[in-house]
């Protein structure tokens, strides 16, 4: 049986879950600063870590944005074949949500319309939107605000398939030391490998939105994931460049199916306000 759900609704859902994303970070990932702060032995870093968590903790009391980047709004919907949007189409609804949460909500507004020509668009569309479509009824949402302190630092490399597992993390070791305190670390990495490289990419900024103290369910990846945060922090840039233990937070990859002549891997860079809010209809 068919389900109708209202472009309305949409624009409504997503308005609420940019503002909540821009305001109130994920319980996962404030635990992991609050560790990383009282375990932080580099006074400076320490004092940096303290800021981070005062911050987010103020924002959420305050209603207030985590960060003054309030990001670029990337969308993960699952779409069920059984549900038929009426009023409207679904790209639209969600532009109208990200219009009204931006310009009413006074959220920063950072999105140009073309890429060299650099005119702002004035109420932060257009969000980029991933969609699958998923069995049954449900319609679900992922708002990823996404700043670009930390997408900047992102990068990607065909590796050869003969490639190790050690290379890759010595690549992924090596993005970060390149990066340095750009990101404002301590960061979070989403890693796509394999698959295309487009399909790399977006797994890679999907991967960011798993919880931080979740590993890959696949114990050779979980292990690869632990090694390359080892190698990450022990490069001691730090928290905001101060140096010490926590460079990053978490390394989450997510792997794909690939052709037996490639290898790509695609590194997308979050800061330690990785946010992201999750509604349904």
């Amino acid at each position: 049986m068919t389900r109708n759900i209202s472009a309305t609704s949409i624009a409504e859902l997503v308005e609420r879950l940019c503002i909540e994303a821009n305001t109130y970070l994920p319980p996962d990932v404030g635990i992991l600063l609050e560790c990383a702060s009282e375990s932080e032995p580099n006074d400076a870093a320490r004092a940096a870590l303290e800021d981070c968590v005062e911050n987010f903790k103020y924002a959420a009391g305050a209603g207030l944005p985590i960060c003054q980047d309030t990001g670029m709004v990337v969308v993960f919907a699952d779409v069920g074949q059984d549900v038929h949007i009426e009023g409207g189409l679904f790209e639209d609804a969600v532009n109208l949500g990200v219009r009204n949460a931006y310009v009413n909500g006074r959220l920063r507004c950072s999105i140009v319309r073309d890429p060299l020509r650099r005119v702002n668009t004035d109420d932060n569309t257009p969000a980029i939107i991933h969609t699958r479509l998923v069995g049954g009824d449900k319609f679900s949402l992922v708002i990823a605000p996404k700043g670009f302190g930390s997408e900047n630092m992102s990068a990607s490399r065909m590796f050869n398939p003969t490639d190790t597992r050690e290379t890759i993390e010595d690549w992924l070791a090596d993005v970060i030391r390149a990066a340095g305190s750009k990101p404002c670390p301590p960061v979070i990495l989403g890693v796509g490998l394999g698959g295309t490289l487009d399909a790399a990419a977006r797994t890679a900024k999907q991967a960011l939105l798993r919880p931080v103290d979740t590993r890959n369910s696949d114990p050779f990846y979980a292990e690869m994931e632990r090694n390359a945060l080892g190698k990450i922090n022990a490069l001691g840039i730090g928290a905001q460049g101060f140096g010490g233990r926590h460079t990053a937070l978490a390394v989450n990859i997510d792997a794909l199916p690939t052709h037996i002549a490639g290898l790509p891997c695609v590194v997308n860079v979050s800061c330690h306000v990785t946010r992201h809010a999750s509604g349904e209809l």
